[in-house]
């Protein structure tokens, strides 16, 4: 991320999170950044760089934030699906 801007990071990571629907904690670790940067970049920066694409993220990070409590299920099912199944008494 060296050699960007603060606003051209948060254009580039805003696009990303677009195009790819990728989560902040994902938009984080791909770019080797911390979430706190990246929501801050998306949520506050790009308001006054750019609101259009502004309104374009929210989205997503709304989608995101609305889907999150079915993605803790799948990873929960993941962590305990080796484990065979027994009968409670």
């Amino acid at each position: 991320m060296i050699g960007f801007s603060i606003e051209e990071r948060a254009i580039m990571l805003a696009r990303y999170i677009i195009d790819s629907k990728d989560t902040v904690r994902g938009t984080a670790k791909k770019y080797g950044i911390s979430k706190s940067t990246v929501h801050k970049d998306v949520s506050e920066r790009l308001l006054k760089i750019n609101p259009a694409l502004a309104s374009e993220v929210r989205v997503v990070l709304d989608e995101n934030k609305a889907e999150r409590h079915i993605r803790g299920g799948q990873a929960t099912k993941m962590k305990y699906s080796h484990l065979p199944n027994e009968k409670k008494k």
